[in-house]
């Protein structure tokens, strides 16, 4: 491999790990997941507000702390420094899922919710001795319920949860087997459906 190439797919794995974040997953992957849950348009202010608690509140809370100089960018290479984001992201969905109920949000995007929840202690406890993937979990996740909710087609978009496992292994912040592990631990997530 000459040099040109090597550079090359280095940049392509930074493209693609910036553009499939767990911000961006969930975004997109929650708006659909709750017009899912409402059975029409109504449920994307939902399915929003899960985006935010999930996705935006710890992203820009990880801005936050690169602001102050604690962290050098979003990636948090160093597992000992990981705990404070997961706590804030329990803390975000926690927050979400109440006002949720508070507001008769659908069925469905409380389990979502409820699932993402349980799966952030599954990485905060894993993450204490190992450095699972929590893009790849992410990733999975959404995929996963997205097939629960709408059509087990979305499945195929597990291709795009390849890319993002590939792209953390040649970016050289995880192992082969911390993104399958994260990406397992994100499929999982979809077993919250199966009593709907």
């Amino acid at each position: 491999m000459t040099t040109e190439t090597a550079h090359a797919g280095t940049e392509t794995a930074r493209r693609v790990t910036d553009v499939l974040q767990p911000r961006n997953a969930l975004l997109a992957g929650m708006t659909g997941i709750g017009a899912a849950a409402a059975g029409d348009w109504t449920g994307v202010p939902w399915g929003l507000l899960g985006a935010v608690c999930a996705g935006i509140v710890p992203a820009a809370y990880i801005e936050w702390e690169r602001g102050r100089g604690r962290w050098g960018d979003r990636h948090v290479v160093d597992r000992t420094q990981r705990a404070p984001i997961f706590l804030v992201i329990l803390g975000s969905i926690g927050a979400g899922a109440l006002a949720m109920t508070a507001g008769g949000a659908p069925t469905g995007i409380l389990v979502a919710m409820t699932a993402l929840w349980a799966m952030t202690v599954v990485l905060l406890a894993v993450n204490t001795v190992w450095k699972i993937s929590v893009d790849s979990a992410v990733a999975s996740a959404v995929v996963a319920m997205l097939a629960a909710v709408h059509h087990p087609w979305w499945l195929a978009a597990y291709t795009l949860v390849v890319a993002v496992c590939w792209s953390r292994v040649r970016l050289g912040y995880h192992s082969l087997a911390q993104t399958a592990a994260g990406a397992t631990l994100g499929a999982a997530t979809a077993l919250a459906f199966l009593p709907l």
